[in-house]
């Protein structure tokens, strides 16, 4: 019997996230095990009125590219690829994984290679979304993998993803109209602000995020969502942190990453698993060193760590910050091929202060929301 959940997050989707209007060309990308949900979505955008293209990838697709793909193969970047970053008006992204560790003996190398070909391509993208020229979406579909990262039967991981994403499965654009009014409180207090300075048993960060922008995050972009983000001023990170989770990218699990800045770049980093990964990938253009991106994640539906940067990054109770570009809207101005996400738990003896004054303690907004 179909899982009548699927069509309310395709809905969902298509209708709330990037409100797919009458004319909208809508690509929608995705690999063979969401075959679901990619159908369900497909027959959504019809619905709509838009003109749906649909991109299924083989799973496993890209272990065989970087196995055989030679440098120009690695550097090339497809004429479609290009067509829809600068042409469509939507974007639907869905993962669904056979293997998360398929590409965790790549060549680090050869990963960099392939994000630095499409520096360009990244801006493109940030630069049409933040002026509204191209709504996009990104979304999990559950598969066993993911399942058994998140050390959960694969029963116990679709009803811990539908329920991070539907919220009241009844009415779930209800629910993240409701999510999103808390959320603003938080961007509304913040506005105006200067400094702002974290503090866990292991981290001690200051930054300006002076005539910056946070963006209240309630299930447009990404689903899930919850988190409210901002692009500090690139010059101005000083202190160093400790991440709580590994950071995982392109199937490198990097696990205790710790991080020193001086006037907003990365002088050292260390790790205790996989630190040659994440050596090379800070050196994979100027701009890999400085943080894109720092937000408070929201969601207290999400408590776990999964190993899906979708839903830790909104782990409620942490901070995240991403390394690279950063997104126009917020007023950041850092451009890189890479945005890694890395987490902090806040939970036990984090401190969030803005211009002096305490906004955050032990996990949780002390202002009124």
């Amino acid at each position: 019997m179909a899982d009548l959940r699927i069509e309310k997050l395709a809905d969902l989707l298509v209708n709330y996230s990037v409100a797919v209007k009458a004319g909208d060309k809508v690509a929608i990308q995705g690999e063979m095990l969401a075959e679901p949900l990619l159908k369900a979505v497909y027959t959504k955008v019809l619905q709509a009125g838009g003109h749906p293209f649909l991109v299924m990838s083989p799973n496993g697709i890209d272990e065989i590219f970087y196995q055989y793909a030679s440098k120009e193969q690695l550097t090339h970047v497809p004429s479609p690829a290009k067509l829809i970053m600068e042409t469509y008006d939507v974007r639907i992204s869905i993962s669904a994984e056979a293997n998360t560790k398929s590409l965790s003996n790549v060549d680090s190398s050869k990963i960099v290679m392939r994000q630095q070909s499409r520096t360009e391509l990244m801006k493109t993208f940030l630069e049409r979304a933040s002026k509204g020229e191209l709504r996009w979406t990104g979304t999990l579909y559950p598969t066993s993998a993911y399942a058994q990262d998140a050390e959960m039967s694969l029963a116990e991981y679709e009803d811990f993803v539908y329920a991070a994403c539907l919220g009241d499965v009844n009415d779930p654009v209800g629910y993240w109209k409701r999510f999103s009014a808390r959320q603003q409180k938080v961007v509304d207090w913040l506005k105006g602000k200067k400094n702002i300075h974290v503090t866990t048993p292991e981290t001690d960060l200051t930054f300006s995020i002076a005539g910056r922008t946070f963006i209240n995050c309630d299930g447009h972009e990404n689903m899930p969502d919850g988190e409210v983000f901002t692009g500090p001023v690139e010059d101005s990170m000083n202190g160093h942190v400790c991440f709580s989770y590994p950071a995982i990218e392109n199937g490198h699990e990097v696990a205790g990453v710790r991080l020193w800045f001086e006037k907003g770049k990365v002088v050292k980093a260390t790790a205790e698993k996989n630190e040659d990964f994440l050596l090379k990938t800070l050196d994979t253009d100027e701009g890999a060193r400085r943080i894109g991106e720092f937000a408070f994640g929201n969601n207290t539906g999400i408590t776990k760590f999964t190993k899906q940067i979708l839903y830790d990054e909104k782990i409620g109770g942490s901070f995240h910050m991403a390394l690279g570009a950063g997104y126009p809207e917020t007023g950041a101005k850092n451009e890189s091929a890479i945005h890694w996400d890395m987490i902090c738990d806040m939970r036990q003896g984090g401190e969030v202060t803005v211009d002096g004054q305490l906004l955050y303690k032990n996990g949780q907004f002390v202002i009124p929301l």
